[in-house]
């Protein structure tokens, strides 16, 4: 009998123990979560506080991307910053929506400020994933959006810089006249010997190249939202395209298991789709640190002067960030009942044999 007794009593402390503790994890959730590459908190904040207020997903993550765009954070996204071999800005944005795979993107834009909300409009209003160019430019008018100049004299002045020291660095390979020595027009290398497959150029990345803010948004209810906006690269060759808009390099979303955003060197990472591989590392039971490490390293291995950095976070709001190339990647996040935060991820070092992944 007291041994009956006994075993109840160790029963029912457990049964309290138990109630109690998912009263502290549900009191303490890391949902919602609004984060994000590099130090941008005023864009972090801006999605935080559109979520708060009930909003959707969708809608934190438009306004926090676009207060970036509008913020010209650190001249890498929005009007105004890394003007082509022409002097031009153009602009690139994606949106993904976990729920149902769907995508809204833009590239190349021209003369239209806004590029992640016109980047919904391509997501709510055609059959379409990406709108490229002018033809991008032409649809945002259609949708209420002004055309505008993106040259500032910020700009302006990068652009004639990099002219008077002989247009370097630039993007060219073989060609002529050399382009470590003189501006163009250039023309192609007809002997094939001098060809080197494995060159290219490879830019620093830190605080002020990065080109990219990549964001995810996770509402209470598991709904998950990604997007990026930039500028792209400086001094692209006119029409360059890097890996922000595209799904699965600069961003990718599935609610069943979470989502990540890549910055850096994007000629090189949407030859990867680092986001995607991360994600579907999520979905084969790797930690969000583990899962950014995994698409870190598989670059790295290839290239070995690559830098960038990933964010990935599972469908719970557990996050974790990876990066290569840099001393520490700085990113941005709120979740639960906690404020924005900047944190900062010491970067790999240590990458290994490529023949490894």
């Amino acid at each position: 009998m007291f041994q009956t007794y006994t075993h109840l009593r160790v029963m029912l402390w457990k049964l309290v123990f138990l109630i109690l503790s998912h009263s502290v994890v549900s009191k303490h959730t890391t949902l919602p979560l609004v984060i994000n590459t590099w130090a941008f908190k005023e864009a972090n904040e801006a999605a935080w506080n559109t979520l708060m207020t009930g909003a959707s997903a969708l809608d934190s993550l438009v306004e926090g991307c676009s207060t970036c765009e509008t913020l010209q954070c650190d001249f890498t996204v929005g009007y105004g910053g890394s003007p082509d071999e022409n002097g031009e800005t153009t602009l690139d944005a994606m949106i993904m929506d976990g729920s149902n795979m769907n995508i809204g993107a833009v590239a190349g834009m021209k003369e239209i400020k806004s590029a992640s909300k016109v980047a919904r409009m391509v997501l709510e209003h055609t059959k379409h994933t990406m709108l490229v160019g002018d033809e991008a430019s032409n649809f945002a008018e259609m949708m209420g959006f002004q055309r505008e100049s993106l040259t500032t004299e910020k700009s302006k002045e990068m652009w004639r810089e990099w002219r008077d020291n002989e247009c370097k660095p630039n993007f060219w390979l073989n060609v002529l006249p050399d382009p470590a020595k003189h501006c163009g027009p250039y023309r192609p290398l007809k002997q094939r010997d001098l060809f080197e497959k494995n060159s290219y150029y490879s830019y620093k990345v830190d605080q002020w190249n990065h080109d990219t803010i990549g964001m995810i948004v996770i509402s209470t209810e598991g709904h998950i939202f990604a997007g990026t906006s930039t500028n792209g690269a400086k001094h692209k060759i006119p029409g360059r395209v890097g890996d922000s808009p595209l799904p699965g390099a600069g961003a990718y979303a599935d609610n069943e298991v979470g989502a990540a955003v890549a910055t850096g060197d994007g000629d090189v990472m949407m030859r990867f789709l680092p986001s995607f591989l991360a994600v579907e590392s999520l979905r084969n039971g790797l930690t969000p640190q583990e899962a950014a490490a995994k698409s870190m390293i598989r670059i790295a291995k290839f290239y070995s002067s690559f830098s960038g950095g990933l964010v990935v976070a599972d469908k719970e709001g557990n996050f974790a960030a990876a990066c290569v190339g840099l001393e520490n990647f700085p990113y941005t996040v709120a979740f639960g009942d906690t404020n924005t935060t900047v944190l900062h991820q010491e970067c790999i070092k240590e990458i290994g044999n490529k023949n490894e992944l």
